[in-house]
């Protein structure tokens, strides 16, 4: 066998038997799946943390130091999609919509007002701000799921359309940019193009 029949075999058994023995097994590996999915939730905001300290740094002038933390977040990314995968969470392509409109709802039907409600009452008006607007761009993002979903359903594909994302407060619109955000009421310079 060459090295590289080798390297395919171990690649194989790393990244298609592996998973099936944790989904057959999965209540003798129970612990280890709730570690996968402790580790996905951790690597995922140490992403977010690293590309939000990499702006700093390119704010700052600190250009490789920038650099440095864009490289590890995307480290932190294929960690987490790594874990997420393993565990089974990853499906069909309407799967994983029916899950994000699952999830987009309990946010902003949910947790968003629970964290909400405590922010009032804190008087924390930046932590009630940002859970007002992530709130609505959830319902947003819930309907446009929704909307894909039933496209997928009838056996269709999404017609091509742009999508801009609001850089202050996360909304996301189909088409082109608005003059002015509804949610947050940034200017439609503040929107930039999905790629």
């Amino acid at each position: 066998m060459s090295d590289d029949d080798c390297k395919l075999e171990r690649l194989h058994r790393t990244y298609i038997e592996l998973p099936l023995i944790l989904t057959v097994n999965g209540d003798r590996m129970g612990k280890s799946i709730e570690n996968l999915k402790n580790a996905f939730a951790g690597e995922s905001q140490a992403n977010r943390r690293y590309l939000a300290y990499g702006r700093k740094a390119e704010e700052e002038g600190l250009l490789q130091v920038a650099r440095l933390f864009r490289a590890a977040a995307e480290a932190e990314t294929i960690h987490a999609l790594n874990h997420l995968r393993i565990v089974g969470e990853i499906g069909s392509t309407r799967d994983n919509l029916n899950a994000a409109v699952s999830g987009e709802n309990f946010e902003y039907r949910e947790m968003y007002p629970e964290y909400l409600s405590v922010a009032k009452q804190e008087v924390n008006q930046q932590a009630k701000w940002s859970f007002e607007v992530a709130g609505k761009v959830e319902q947003v993002h819930a309907e446009l799921f929704s909307k894909a979903l039933g496209i997928l359903k009838e056996d269709k594909q999404l017609p091509p359309v742009d999508y801009y994302v609001c850089s202050v407060c996360g909304n996301t619109v189909e088409g082109s940019a608005p003059e002015k955000c509804p949610i947050c009421g940034a200017p439609k310079a503040s929107f930039f193009k999905v790629l």
